[in-house]
């Protein structure tokens, strides 16, 4: 089948777009529709939903056929920090997203124009998060940094506990038995929990939150494919996450809990619940996201019968760039970590969005 090669950016303006829908939003789905390898990161819905909340535009690269059919997209935001420097990242603020397309051939197209993309705006970098990787002299595999955690659910609630390893079971149990209650949706009450919780959360951690706006776009761009699920003790917010819900699988995506909930294990019942909550909503399996290698949410992940699986990015540099630095396990933000976890929340929540809107 001919091809015609690269077309960037298929988009109403020149540059991308930041909340326009696309000019050809149909073709856009029905690819991601048919496309076995799509995620929820490659769709429409998503990289609209992430424009709209940063301001950060959007390049579709596609790849078509000779009669004009799409066989390849990669999605493409363009992050601007002035901490953090710039990168085209694919797909923006997402842990997969990557080159999408129906060969090798095409694939190699894609990246080829992902880095022509990144020169003609003179961007430094391309981060792409999942996908095939990329060959070529200018492009470089990252690994052994991050690793996924996903398994089937089983049947019900009691085949569910059987799956996981005993002393995590135990946990559970109690956190059944502990009188917590749960709620589900997307009213602005339960988005205002989550992300009270979730900031909160975060910045014990060290990080910045992300704008509300984000969580808000997201769940609006998804509709009844995204969720918030929280975790109640006497009817007050302990633990929430935030989850997508795609071809059958459950996404817990943005998750936290105050410093109560460990003592309280709502934590552990927040994920069974979610668990329980995706079955009967038909889903078949549970992605517990990725983490980096070494840290506290890998072990934990771990415990409850998951088990690891390397990731692989790649990123692309131009001729005598260096790779922006956004982990904030580097050595090079300890301090700033430090002094994070120190600074009253509503510093944090204000401060906080204007950062993490550069981290993509």
């Amino acid at each position: 089948m001919a091809r015609r090669g690269v077309n960037a950016p298929v988009l109403p303006m020149k540059d991308g777009f930041s909340g326009a829908p696309l000019s050809d939003a149909a073709a856009w789905d029905a690819y991601i529709a048919a496309h076995p390898a799509a995620t929820p990161f490659h769709s429409r819905a998503w990289c609209e939903a992430i424009a709209t909340a940063t301001g950060h535009r959007c390049h579709l690269i596609t790849a078509r056929d000779a009669n004009g059919a799409l066989t390849g997209l990669l999605p493409l935001h363009h992050i601007r920090s002035p901490l953090f420097g710039q990168a085209l990242v694919g797909s923006g603020f997402a842990v997969d997203g990557g080159i999408l397309a129906d060969d090798q051939a095409v694939a190699a197209t894609l990246a080829q124009g992902a880095a022509g993309m990144a020169g003609s705006l003179h961007v430094p970098s391309v981060e792409l998060r999942g996908g095939p990787q990329p060959d070529g002299e200018a492009w470089r595999r990252e690994e052994g940094v991050y690793a996924g955690f996903a398994r089937d659910l089983a049947a019900d609630d009691d085949a569910e506990l059987l799956t996981i390893p005993r002393k995590q079971r135990a946990e559970v149990r109690k956190a059944l038995e502990s009188g917590l209650t749960v709620t589900t949706g997307t009213s602005p009450n339960e988005r205002r929990d989550h992300y009270r919780i979730y900031a909160t959360s975060v910045r014990n951690l060290g990080t910045p939150v992300f704008p509300k706006k984000l969580f808000d776009a997201v769940l609006d761009a998804f509709g009844d494919a995204a969720d918030i699920l929280t975790v109640r003790d006497n009817g007050q917010p302990v633990a929430s996450v935030l989850s997508l819900y795609w071809r059958g699988t459950v996404m817990p995506y943005w998750g936290g809990g105050l410093a109560e909930a460990r003592r309280l294990r709502a934590n552990e019942l927040m994920y069974f619940a979610l668990m329980r909550h995706a079955r009967a909503k038909g889903c078949t399996r549970f992605d517990f996201g990725r983490s980096k290698l070494g840290t506290g949410p890998f072990s934990y992940k771990k415990n409850w019968g998951f088990e690891p699986q390397p990731l692989v990015y790649s990123r692309w540099l131009a001729p005598g760039e260096t790779a922006r630095d956004t982990n904030p396990n580097s050595a090079k933000y300890r301090l700033q970590v430090d002094l994070w976890k120190k600074l009253p929340l509503w510093a944090a929540n204000r401060i906080g969005p204007l950062i993490a809107r550069g981290l993509g």
